[in-house]
């Protein structure tokens, strides 16, 4: 392999280690004299090769007092210590001697400690007076009438290499972010390998073999080992004292990190801990108080019974009086009107009057209204780009994105492959680097790469690949020796420089690696393209290459998969087009749903009138009392409400999402068809109590009963879903808003248009007309059925209507029932607080997208094969840099840095990646800067006479700052450094690394704006992202407390994962402005406090219940969940809405036909409002729920798999059980007075399925002689 990238480093190794000068000598000198003022070896020799380096001879003479002119040499190169000295080098030697150190300085003059140990071992080594004490020549080779020393041994002590190493080991070098050791000592982990490196013979390192074994005077008598005290970088002379960034001994202690900590009692969280003992503690008193109510009950019976015994009572004439109270539920019957529902019974009865009245003009109003509000379908738009869904516009990380793109320009798009070996073997073998080799070469002759890709030196693109160690050609990989070329390489990276001039990091190259990269079973390809502003030609020229790279890839797989290789590839344009892909995955799943819901619907409406016996009887009369297409218009008010919502907020400018187009249908079809059952099934009813009613006075009683009803639920998730729209986040505060207003309108066409509809249906049903088809008049309809006639089969009573009333309500209000009830869901909802802490955080990727995408394996293979993290930038604003107050509170490498600058923080930092989840050292520009304008670094900075800059300056350069340049002269400088390209002989230039890192106002002589790059840890769950970015933020806020201006930082994944820094608090005030809204509505409408108060918690307990399902089910919190949690509000009031409506305005019709004797006050008014509405709730909601969100159990798609299927079937159970059981239980417990129901005499509300009891009109024995 022969690249002229390598030399450079690869002579300063050779030159290190071969300036050594003898005498000619007749025959081989070795060291067979060990003492002080002694030579082993000295002066050149020869080459070996035509290609070698000078090989020093064999010399055990004695040292020499240097000349002038080579001690000035010497003092210049190693120091005042070297002064007065007899020495073993010559002028020869100290000029190659020079030559070399100062390519080692470039990387090490940093820290003073690293570069005295690293110059003191090498002067040592050439010029000591006493080298035959540590050195000693054991092989070597005649050239001419000379000898070349090939191999000797080198004694150093375990305290002197010990102490070199690890003043070296953590010393950066600044421009590529990386350590020091990796250059010069090949990454070595401890001060042997750091030797062995610098002593083993190899291509471009030690021409000959130098050993470093361990000191013993049993083998190396006589010899002393070179142990010369090394200076710590920690040293407390601030001459030699390195800095935080090199020397983690220097760095200030930062204080601990308590807001990353969690309080754990044993394996489980407080919260979780604290309300299993509150639950334990309550379960105890209520089995205490039930044990001594029950040992009391009986004590009284006893004593009751003994009285008896000693009494001879003689019956009472007043015992029959009793009889004269029908039930005694009756005796606490309501007899108070409440004002707001009497005046909103008013108002619905006229409107139901005038909507009856006038059909038509109602009907084509509604139509006209929704008409006009749906023309904004003409600004209809969908927001598909993630960032605007799920970061608010006002929100620090979207306004953090937009300062950075717009100073440093948009982030680059990465287009990243992974080729696998998923056998467990290596990936790489020659004929698979030929392959590979051809594929990148497709990749980069593909149009227009060469216009996109970034570059950063030159014309060279970034392309971070293994094949950028033959600097991708692969004409220079040997079949023979590539393998050992390639370990090389890894070793030492900059020998091995790409065509971009930057050396490769191993950890963004090989994954699955044990002890080798050669035994790695994945490597990473990574193509940077250029990123620029939306809409602009340039970045859809680089759009259109990344489809071009993906069809290439896609077909590349086949060819992978031919070799036994896998090949996964993500492209920049990839995860869009995927995301909305998936959400056309299971249009045909939801359309299936609707129309369940739909046939149910209609089918439900029509049984109202209809009965299995009856359609027997007479099966002309299904044809007139179907209400097929009631149901039909039902459904199309649904959809006319979201189309005139859609028209009404896009007309508006706000877009909409993919979130709304999936759930706002079924939303408002799963509360729409619960009002319609409403509705239609009171208006039935009024039909049997008030035949004599004229159509209109008819709808007009149903819907004065049933509308404060409907404005219950409809405003109370109006309200609740309107909360939403405060939130920045524009994924939910859109879905807030089309919910609210699809509600709302829906609301309102149900109580003006469908009544309208209905009165017309009225109309056709005693015309004996056919439904679907009113022109055919059908004569063998049963004529008893016409305005409400009792015909055969009226009058029956549902099975699920007569088991609520016979056997599921009286058992429910039991006492002991009671109890079991309120243990039983208390200990549901300490489970569910329990479980609170288990919910995640996050949406992984792999769910949001198709199951079947090409994206699936890439992200597995990205979470299991890449070890490096994403890059990550602290950012500073108007810091006025060209000042030393500035510059002090950004560098690291000088002693006056501030200890807790913005350097000294991201190292220290960096030393527990545990908590700050970074990885590396801060790319310091400044530091850098500075470090180029050192005259040491001959080649760096260089006036136009070919000298170095601050050679002769009158305030010299030092690492105090104090030389530094400031203001004009520190920009004129700057502007120098920024275009100076990385060379082999100048590593320091800005050109290649921080060309984008900062912005220079040479007008006023600032910079307004810079960056500093380091690098998380790498990251393989959701929980890392989100903990990556809160330590970020949080290292940021340190960073500020020093640098007087703003901090923030910035990487790209920050803006999809800003959400969850408050997303917990965010769900907290929504789901608890949602509650009080429950509240506040139910109080003002029902007229009681406490009522209202039993609903809320209900509901509070429904969505508690649901959010630890989500726990155990495997739901993550996001903005998904959170939309979902906001629709579990509105629908579980749905479901206690009407139970609780109808316990306050108890129907005096049902309450006086309670069990005798068994039931009074707030128990009857329980009992009444479950036989009169929780057949509703079952049949009307609860039903109509379970079809639709049943549909979606055969999804393919993950994420309506996990999101909505798992969260609704949840959200039903819950909400159901709740409504259902525990809330009549409170009620008559707990619940508030009842007020009297305007609309009770002569009706009664029966099941949303059967809602007619004519039998409750005759003979009360008749409807009771069942019990």
């Amino acid at each position: 392999m022969k690249q002229s990238s390598r030399g450079g480093l690869g002579r300063m190794a050779a030159g290190l280690l071969s300036v050594l000068v003898g005498s000619a000598l007749a025959g081989p000198d070795l060291t067979t004299k060990h003492e002080k003022g002694r030579c082993a070896i000295r002066g050149h020799c020869g080459k070996q090769g035509f290609f070698g380096s000078d090989l020093p001879c064999p010399d055990n003479g004695l040292a020499k007092k240097p000349e002038a002119e080579i001690k000035k040499k010497l003092v210049d190169i190693c120091g005042d210590k070297w002064s007065d000295t007899d020495v073993c080098c010559n002028e020869e030697q100290l000029d190659a001697l020079s030559s070399n150190l100062g390519r080692a300085s470039g990387i090490i003059n940093s820290c003073p400690a690293c570069k005295e140990n690293f110059f003191n071992l090498f002067c040592t080594f050439t010029c000591s007076p006493d080298q035959s004490l540590f050195i000693n020549v054991t092989k070597t080779e005649p050239k001419g009438d000379k000898y070349l020393v090939t191999e000797l041994d080198h004694l150093v002590s375990d305290e002197y290499g010990s102490g070199f190493y690890d003043s070296c080991k953590d010393v950066k070098f600044g421009a590529t972010n990386g350590k020091a050791m990796d250059f010069i000592g090949g990454g070595a982990k401890n001060y042997t390998e750091f030797l062995k490196f610098l002593g083993d013979k190899k291509f471009l390192g030690s021409p000959f073999q130098i050993n470093f074994p361990r000191p013993d005077e049993t083998k190396f008598p006589d010899m002393e080992p070179q142990a010369k005290d090394a200076h710590p970088c920690n040293s407390t002379d601030p001459k030699y004292r390195c800095a935080c960034l090199d020397c983690g001994g220097s760095c200030a202690e930062l204080s601990e990190v308590t807001e990353v900590k969690q309080c754990y009692v044993g394996l489980l969280p407080c919260m979780s801990f604290a309300v299993i003992i509150v639950y334990s503690v309550f379960l105890g008193l209520l089995c205490l108080a039930v044990t001594g109510h029950a040992a009391y009950q009986s004590h009284s019976k006893n004593k009751s019974e003994r009285l008896r015994l000693l009494q001879d009572l003689e019956p009472s004439d007043d015992e029959d009086e009793g009889d004269i109270v029908h039930n005694v539920g009756m005796l606490d019957r309501p007899t108070k009107h409440y004002f707001v529902n009497t005046w909103c019974d008013r108002m619905f009865s006229r409107l139901g009057y005038v909507c009856a009245r006038f059909p038509a003009i109602t009907i084509i109003t509604s139509l006209i209204v929704v008409g006009l509000l749906s023309l904004g379908w003409i600004r209809f738009s969908v927001e598909t780009d993630p960032v605007r869904l799920w970061v608010s516009p006002d929100s620090a990380a979207a306004q953090e994105k937009a300062f950075f793109d717009e100073k440093f320009g948009p982030f680059y798009r990465a287009e990243q492959a992974f080729l696998v070996n998923e056998t467990g073997g290596p990936v790489l073998s020659y004929e698979t680097l030929a392959w590979w080799f051809d594929v990148e070469g497709r990749v980069q002759r593909s149009w227009p790469f060469d216009q996109v890709c970034f570059k950063p030196v030159n014309d060279a693109c970034v392309v971070q690949s293994v094949t950028g160690y033959w600097q991708g050609d692969f004409g220079l990989v040997s079949p023979h020796s590539w393998q050992d070329d390639l370990t090389d390489c890894v070793g030492n990276p900059s020998s091995c420089l790409p065509t971009f001039q930057q050396p490769l990091d191993p950890h963004l190259l090989f994954g699955g690696v044990n002890e080798s990269v050669l035994d790695a079973s994945a490597i990473v390809v990574t193509w940077v393209v250029n990123n620029y502003a939306e809409g602009t030609d340039e970045i859809q020229r680089a759009m259109d290459w990344e489809e071009g790279l993906k069809n290439l890839l896609l077909a590349v797989q086949g060819e992978a998969k031919d070799r036994g290789l896998r090949l996964s590839f993500n492209a920049e344009i990839s995860l869009e087009q995927e995301l909305n892909k998936s959400t056309n995955t299971d249009a045909k799943i939801v359309v299936v749903s609707y129309i369940i819901m739909f046939l149910y619907a209609s089918l439900a409406l029509g049984s109202t009138t209809l009965t299995v016996r009856s359609i027997l009887r007479n099966p002309a009369t299904a044809l007139v009392q179907s209400k097929f297409m009631l149901g039909i218009v039902g459904i199309i008010i649904v959809l006319m409400s979201v189309s005139a919502s859609v028209g009404l907020f896009s007309a508006a400018g706000i877009k909409v999402t993919l979130i709304i187009a999936e759930v706002i249908p079924f939303l408002v079809l799963a509360v729409g068809v619960d009002n319609i059952f409403l509705i239609v099934h009171e208006f039935e009813r009024i039909n049997i109590s008030h035949p004599e009613g004229t159509i209109p006075e008819r709808v007009s009683r149903a819907l004065g009963r049933m509308g404060p009803s409907i404005l219950l639920s409809a405003t109370t998730e109006t309200v609740a879903f309107s909360l939403g729209c405060a939130v920045g986040m524009p994924a939910v505060r859109n879905f807030a808003a089309y919910a609210a207003g699809a509600v709302f309108i829906n609301a309102i066409l149900q109580v003006t248009m469908f009544v309208a509809v209905l009165a017309l249906n009225q109309r056709r049903v005693e015309n004996n007309r056919a439904d679907c088809f009113p022109c055919l008049r059908v004569g063998r309809a049963d004529t008893n059925y016409l305005n409400g006639g009792m015909g055969h089969g009226a009058g029956e009573e549902g099975g699920l209507q007569r088991f609520i009333r016979r056997t599921y309500a009286p058992s429910l209000l039991g006492k002991k029932t009671k109890v079991a009830v309120i243990a039983v869901f208390l200990g549901i909802f300490t489970a569910a607080l329990a479980l609170f802490p288990a919910v995640q955080l996050g949406l992984d990727q792999r769910l949001a997208i198709p199951s079947d995408s090409y994206l699936i394996p890439y992200f597995n293979d990205l979470y299991d094969y890449f070890d490096a993290g994403p890059p990550v930038y602290f950012v500073t604003r108007e810091l006025n840099d060209t000042q030393r107050e500035a510059q002090k509170q950004l560098c690291g490498r000088f002693s006056t840095c501030h200890q807790e600058s913005l350097a000294n923080i991201i190292e220290a930092e960096r030393k527990r990646p545990e908590v700050s989840f970074l990885a590396a050292s801060a790319a310091n520009w400044l530091d850098d800067f500075f470090l180029w304008l050192n005259p040491e670094n001959s080649k760096c900075c260089v006036n136009d006479d070919g000298k170095p800059c601050f050679e002769d300056r009158e305030q010299p350069w030092n690492m105090t700052l104090y030389g530094m340049p400031r203001g004009e002269e520190f920009i004129d400088y700057l502007d120098r450094w920024i275009q100076a390209p990385t060379t082999e002989d100048c590593p320091l230039g800005g050109a290649a690394a921080y060309s984008k890192a900062l912005i220079i106002d040479k007008k006023h002589l600032t910079i307004p704006a810079s960056h500093f790059r380091t690098s998380h840890t790498p990251l393989h769950s959701q929980e890392d992202f989100i903990n990556s970015y809160k330590a970020a933020r949080r290292v940021a806020k340190e960073i500020e407390k020093d640098v007087q201006t703003e901090v923030f930082p910035y990487s790209k994944h920050y803006i999809f994962f800003d959400q969850y820094l408050s997303i917990v608090r965010l769900a907290g005030a929504l789901l608890g402005s949602a509650l009080a809204a429950t509240f506040v509505v139910t109080t003002v409408l029902l007229g009681s406090l406490r009522t209202a108060l039993v609903v809320t918690l209900v509901v509070a307990m429904t969505v508690s219940a649901i959010i630890g399902s989500m726990a155990v089910m495997g739901v993550s919190l996001n903005a998904l969940s959170l939309v979902n949690l906001i629709i579990c509000v509105g629908i579980s009031v749905e479901f206690t809405a009407h139970i609780a409506r109808a316990f306050t305005f108890p129907s005096r019709a049902t309450m006086e036909r309670a069990p005798r004797h068994r039931f009074r006050g707030k128990d009857a008014r329980a009992w009444t409002a479950m036989v009169n509405v929780a057949s509703s709730v079952i049949s009307g909601i609860t039903i109509t729920k379970i079809l639709g969100v049943g549909v979606l159990a055969w999804t393919r798609s993950k994420i309506f798999d996990i999101y909505y299927f798992r969260v609704w079937v949840a959200l039903v159970l819950w909400a159901s059980t709740h409504a259902l059981i525990l809330l009549p239980v409170l009620l008559s417990l707990f619940g508030g007075n009842g007020y009297v129901d305007p609309e009770s005499e002569g009706g009664l509300e029966q099941d949303l399925r059967n809602r007619q009891y004519p039998s409750l009109l005759g003979d009360d024995d008749e409807y009771l002689s069942d019990e």
